[in-house]
């Protein structure tokens, strides 16, 4: 499991980037596991409750049980496991395959941003660093169409 620092900053959330990879995992058409899912699986480890880390994510407790039942039924193997409330209260943990699905997650991102970040270097030097106050250059009215 990831320390608290760690699953904050993900690769490529540097301060001075603008260029970051996100990856997402599609497992079929219309399954995929990408920073959202796994920061959640990260949340319920961390606090031991869906509703906290929906809560955590800004998510209501309907989503965020929707998206860990989802991913409960993904794989052959069970990825959250929780038992019911009562005197004792509720809960939830991630199984051991749930811990290494984040683990090898963080470490395919981590790989993948050291692989490519001569590109992501690149990318940041050609960026505009205000895009939004950039704007087209005003057309020539002699290069338009149908005018010579």
């Amino acid at each position: 499991m990831l320390s608290s620092d760690e699953d904050a900053n993900t690769p490529g959330d540097a301060e001075d980037s603008m260029a970051r990879l996100t990856l997402r995992i599609d497992l079929d058409k219309t399954h995929a596991v990408g920073p959202g899912k796994v920061k959640l699986l990260e949340l319920i480890e961390k606090t031991g409750s869906i509703s906290a880390a929906g809560r955590a994510m800004e998510m209501s407790y309907r989503r965020a049980w929707l998206l860990t039942d989802e991913l409960n039924h993904l794989f052959r193997e069970p990825v959250v496991t929780t038992k019911l409330g009562g005197k004792a209260g509720g809960g939830a943990a991630l199984t051991i395959f749930g811990r290494g699905l984040v683990q090898s997650y963080r470490d395919m991102e981590r790989e993948a941003h050291m692989s490519l970040a001569n590109y992501l270097t690149a990318l940041d030097a050609a960026a505009n660093p205000n895009p939004e106050q950039r704007t087209l250059p005003e057309p020539d009215p002699s290069q338009e169409s149908g005018q010579n």
